[in-house]
């Protein structure tokens, strides 16, 4: 997701992606997949979790990290987050406007649309079991960590073979830090229109005045000159 949002080309792809997997238009393997997620060494969140079966085949040697919660509190959490977000009337305004949302804000809603069934609210927790029950059929056991993030860092470091750091295991991605972000993300596009729209506004402005004051000053000298002559 933060890919997304931070590199918005990178949004096209995953419309090819979706579009590929859920209208049956084009194809999208690991050579696609290569170019969009070849400097990565993780993927994670959305739209990538609409992916796993075919991220796990075009990737047999990655290790793959299930992580779990309670149905309940996950649905009520993502009600918050990512459905608010997915249904945000200012975020489709500003998707009008500004070109990075105007490439987000449609992947967004393809990605919703298509993996919840258009249905969020009725049909996000029957999708999250179906979810996971595949994810533990399709990855061999060594190569699957089920992980809660109230577990910290000592299952997470043991199963990606790295030592456990000596900072706090991070804990920023609650509901009001996702809001707050996102708005200030709404906000921050909207001054970038604000300031295109003066930075070509105003001299378009000026040239109109210019021209103006040219037609008002010579265009009737100009017409008496030819007065003159179809006189004399």
């Amino acid at each position: 997701m933060s890919a997304s949002v931070e590199n918005p080309p990178d949004c096209l792809m995953w419309m090819d992606a979706l579009t590929a997997k859920f209208d049956g238009k084009g194809s999208f393997g690991r050579e696609e997949w290569d170019a969009l997620l070849g400097h990565c060494q993780a993927v994670s969140d959305w739209p990538a979790v609409a992916f796993a079966p075919e991220l796990i085949a075009a990737y047999p040697e990655a290790k793959v990290i299930l992580t779990t919660r309670d149905v309940d509190s996950w649905h009520k959490s993502v009600v918050k987050t990512v459905n608010w977000r997915a249904n945000d009337p200012e975020l489709k305004w500003v998707s009008n406007l500004d070109w990075g949302s105007g490439l987000y804000y449609p992947m967004l809603r393809k990605f919703w649309t298509c993996f919840f069934h258009d249905d969020f609210l009725n049909r996000g927790k029957e999708v999250y079991r179906d979810y996971t029950s595949q994810v533990r059929a399709i990855v061999p056991p060594e190569r699957l960590l089920e992980y809660r993030v109230s577990s910290g860092w000592e299952p997470l470091c043991k199963f990606l073979g790295h030592k456990v750091p000596d900072t706090p295991f991070p804990r920023s991605n609650d509901t009001d830090a996702f809001v707050d972000r996102c708005r200030k993300r709404n906000l921050n596009q909207m001054m970038n229109v604000a300031f295109r729209a003066l930075v070509v506004g105003v001299p378009v402005i000026a040239a109109a005045l210019s021209a103006s004051v040219a037609m008002t000053r010579y265009v009737p000298e100009y017409g008496r000159q030819l007065i003159g002559t179809a006189v004399a």
